[in-house]
């Protein structure tokens, strides 16, 4: 059976999608087959991502490794067993439609709390958090006492991982891998920046997390989307001399693929 990555928060911004698109293209890359569910069906970033990527190819004449996205089946409400909600069915019929053929299932969230998220999230064996470097995205996770720096208690989106990991286990499944992955790192040393860090580690033995770095902020990720590429198709397209800012980003992504410490994955890129 497939494994299962669900991406999610409840904030937008966060860089979810091209994470999202990233770490599924990566392990296309790597050999894998890979499906893919966009469950934002109203801005449906990845799913637009993707859709560029083919397009791209397309019209260029060439072929890049692509996760195959697919589409909430359609269900006749007449048809569903008594008691079955009409979403739960059709996320269900989707990922039983990919797990089968498929060695990993990707699955990007909206930035909202909505029932279709809600129950992927139940689906994950792994499940990863891309947070902004800031006290506005950390409140997404936990409360924290602005004097002394302290996390007083999990916020919402907190406890519907706990939810989500408690029907887990009453229905003997594994526990979920839940990783809160730091995007849009500085640079350079900052006193937000070790604040933040700090907090984070503390939460995380709270919540059962594991905290990684992600992508430090970079031009690059809002010019890729449009032709659907990523970092690692670059030379696929012609660039053969990668700038600075370019290699340093294939570098966090070869780093946060290793940390997320997939099963059958070695990293090859």
């Amino acid at each position: 059976m497939a494994h299962i990555i669900v991406f999610g928060n409840e904030k937008g911004g966060s860089g979810k999608s091209s994470t999202c698109m990233h770490v599924a293209t990566a392990l296309a890359r790597m050999g894998h087959r890979v499906g893919g569910l966009d469950l934002d069906l109203r801005q449906r970033s990845f799913g637009r991502y993707l859709e560029n990527r083919k397009a791209s190819c397309e019209r260029e004449g060439i072929a890049l490794p692509t996760p195959e996205l697919i589409e909430l089946p359609q269900i006749d409400p007449a048809s569903l067993p008594e008691g079955e909600n009409l979403w739960d069915y059709r996320l269900s019929a989707a990922v039983s439609s990919l797990e089968e053929e498929c060695d990993f299932v990707v699955i990007d969230c909206p930035g909202s709390h909505t029932r279709l998220s809600q129950v992927a999230h139940s689906l994950a064996d792994t499940l990863i958090t891309p947070l902004n470097d800031s006290y506005v995205d950390f409140d997404m996770l936990a409360r924290i006492d602005p004097t002394t720096n302290k996390v007083l208690g999990p916020s919402v989106y907190s406890e519907m991982v706990w939810d989500a990991r408690q029907l887990r286990a009453r229905a003997g499944l594994p526990p979920i891998e839940w990783v809160v992955l730091r995007n849009r790192l500085g640079t350079q040393y900052m006193h937000n920046k070790k604040k933040i860090g700090d907090a984070l580690k503390d939460l995380s033995k709270r919540i059962g997390c594991r905290v990684i770095p992600g992508f430090s902020e970079r031009v690059i990720f809002r010019e890729l989307f449009p032709r659907g590429l990523t970092l690692l198709d670059l030379r696929d397209i012609g660039i053969d001399k990668l700038n600075m800012s370019n290699v340093a980003a294939r570098q966090e992504l070869r780093e946060l693929v290793k940390a997320l410490n997939l099963p059958g994955v070695e990293v090859d890129f």
